[in-house]
């Protein structure tokens, strides 16, 4: 499942650069709930959460996205 792979690099980025779910969660202006579950993989992440993760963290939307080998 996509959504998976989506979580698990947005958490991996997330914890990298040292924020917490309610942190992240906050600057994104969504609730620590629905990052969770973006985050286990239950809840597709729009574009628009996406291009935010990115921004906040301070990542390229490419860096963000899972490899090729990942998505198979």
């Amino acid at each position: 499942m996509e959504a998976d792979k989506w979580g698990r690099r947005i958490r991996a980025f997330r914890k990298l650069k040292g924020y917490t779910q309610e942190g992240l969660a906050k600057d994104l202006g969504v609730s620590v709930s629905l990052l969770g579950e973006i985050e286990r993989g239950n809840r597709q992440p729009s574009e628009e959460l996406l291009l935010g993760v990115a921004k906040i963290l301070g990542i390229t939307i490419e860096e963000l996205t899972p490899p090729q080998d990942m998505q198979d």
